[in-house]
């Protein structure tokens, strides 16, 4: 396959000087919410001088993260990987199960958004922040689609309640929450699918538990115009320069 450019998630009035968060980030070493971090924590440094959140990278700087030159590629990279049972969306490579070690690629990539530990089916990895920030932005409305199957046999009440939203709890009941009304159909006694525009912590498996059901399997089918498809579990893909225009486009 030709090799895909940058150019393709790029906005038109990018200018010389890039900010450095994102600099970090079109050099595929981190997000830009990671990059931030590093900043604040002083590891990040610009010709030889600790950097400052919100400063920018003018031509010919050097960056650096810990002794490590970061310097941006124009290649893009982004994999749709359908995530088996068991592998957690983390790139904290002390953690066994994460999804870097496991997919085992031969770049620097990062998972956008995340997808629990006990559910299955499509995520997508990248090298870049800038497509990130895009997919996941909340006031996008970005529809993920989703397979689940309940302990018990589902009623009307279920699917009324599910499509209006449903109050649920964060953060260890600490924050309340009413999820967005959302597309939800029956697909036989116990499974459902569901389309959310937002992307809660353990949403889906939450609003079940408020309504007094539980979540035996839970698979991700579609991340907007991305489709799991045929991909074997375990398996990754690399999208076509088509798939990641619909992607991006505003």
């Amino acid at each position: 396959m030709e090799k895909l450019s940058k150019d393709l998630v790029r906005s038109d009035n990018e200018t010389e000087s890039v900010r450095l968060n994102k600099y970090m980030s079109d050099a595929g070493f981190c997000s830009r919410r990671e990059a931030d971090r590093l900043i604040e924590n002083g590891k990040v440094l610009i010709d030889g001088v600790p950097a400052q959140l919100g400063q920018k990278v003018l031509p010919g700087q050097v960056v650096s993260v810990e002794g490590k030159i970061l310097k941006p590629t124009d290649k893009l990279i982004l994999l749709a990987f359908h995530k088996p049972i068991g592998i957690e969306c983390t790139t904290d490579l002390k953690n066994p199960h994460n999804i870097i070690d496991y997919i085992n690629y031969p770049e620097r990539i990062y998972p956008i958004g995340r997808l629990d530990k006990n559910s299955t089916g499509l995520i997508l990895l990248t090298n870049t922040g800038e497509i990130v920030n895009r997919i996941l932005k909340a006031s996008n409305y970005h529809e993920k689609e989703y397979l689940v199957s309940v302990d018990k046999e589902i009623d009307e009440s279920f699917l009324v309640k599910m499509r209006s939203g449903v109050r649920i709890f964060l953060e260890d009941g600490k924050k309340e929450v009413m999820t967005r009304k959302c597309v939800v159909k029956r697909i036989g006694k116990k499974e459902f699918s569901i389309i959310l525009t937002q992307g809660l912590n353990r949403q889906i498996r939450r609003m079940c538990e408020e309504l007094g059901y539980k979540v035996t399997s839970l698979k991700r089918i579609r991340i907007m115009n991305i489709h799991l498809g045929g991909l074997k579990e375990g398996k990754y893909r690399q999208l076509s320069e088509e798939e990641i225009k619909e992607l991006v486009k505003e």
